[in-house]
C-alpha cells in the first residue's frame, strides 16, 4: 500500500484506498485490507465518480483540514471516502431524495465529520446558517441546470483560493449533443460566470458518458 500525492489517499496497483476511521464498517460492501492494525477500504471507480477521475488522472488538492460542500450526496458512498480523507475537516452534504437521505444518515451516524443536510441545491441560501466558506464545492447532480447549481454554490460557498469539482452527464444536458459538446457546452456556461477550467476528464470506462470538471475564479 502506497501513498499518493494526496494526503489520505493510497494505492495499490490500480486501485485507490481509504483508511476507514469505523474499523469493520462498510458503506457500499467495499473490500477491505486491514494492514498493521488499519483498515483500508477500496475504492471502487465503478460506484463513485470520483475515484474513476482519480483514476484517469485527475490531480487536484485535497487536505485532511479542508472543508467540503458535497452536493449530490445520495446515499454516501464518495462521501463515505471524502470522509475519510478528511479527518480534520468536515463534509457537509446536501441531499435532497428522501430515500437517498436515508441511507445517507446510516452513514453519519457512524461518522461525526459529515453534516447531512436534506435540501434542495438550487437553493443554496436555504443552508446558509449551516455551511461555512468551504476549500471544495463537489456536485454530482445529473440535472439540465446543475451548470446552474454548481454556479450559485460556488459563489456563495467557495474560498477564494478553494476549488470546485463538477461531475457531468452528458444526456443530462442535452441528449441530442455528443458528450464532448455537452462538456464544451458546460465548460461555456461556468466560463460565463467568471469560473477558470482547469481541467476536463473523462470518466470512460468506469462511467459511460460522463466528464469530471475541475474548476475555480
Amino acid at each position: 500500500m502506497k501513498k499518493t500525492e494526496i494526503p489520505g489517499i493510497y494505492k495499490d496497483r490500480n486501485q485507490y484506498f481509504t483508511i476507514n476511521p469505523v474499523k469493520g464498517f462498510k458503506v457500499y460492501n467495499e473490500r477491505i485490507i486491514k494492514i498493521k492494525g488499519k483498515e483500508y477500504r477500496s475504492w471502487n471507480p465503478y460506484r463513485s465518480k470520483l475515484a474513476a477521475a482519480l483514476l484517469n488522472d485527475l490531480k487536484f488538492e485535497i487536505k485532511p483540514s479542508n472543508n467540503v460542500l458535497y452536493l449530490g450526496a445520495a446515499t454516501g458512498t464518495t462521501v463515505s471516502h471524502i470522509s475519510d480523507i478528511l479527518s480534520d475537516g468536515i463534509v457537509y452534504a446536501v441531499e435532497s431524495a428522501p430515500v437517498s437521505m436515508k441511507k445517507l444518515l446510516n452513514v453519519c451516524d457512524k461518522r461525526k465529520n459529515i453534516i447531512p443536510i436534506s435540501e434542495d441545491a438550487f437553493h443554496p441560501d436555504r443552508y446558509s446558517s449551516i455551511v461555512p466558506r468551504v476549500d471544495l464545492v463537489y456536485q454530482d447532480i445529473s440535472q439540465r441546470n446543475q451548470s446552474e447549481i454548481f454556479v450559485k454554490n460556488m459563489n456563495r460557498y467557495l474560498k477564494k483560493e478553494g476549488l470546485g469539482l463538477i461531475m457531468v452527464k452528458a444526456r443530462s444536458i442535452d441528449v441530442s449533443l455528443k458528450p464532448k459538446k455537452a462538456y464544451e457546452q458546460v465548460c461555456k456556461d461556468l466560463e460565463e460566470n467568471n469560473l477558470k477550467i482547469k481541467k476536463i476528464v473523462d470518466l470512460s470506462p468506469f462511467e459511460k458518458d460522463h466528464a469530471a470538471i475541475l474548476a475555480g475564479y
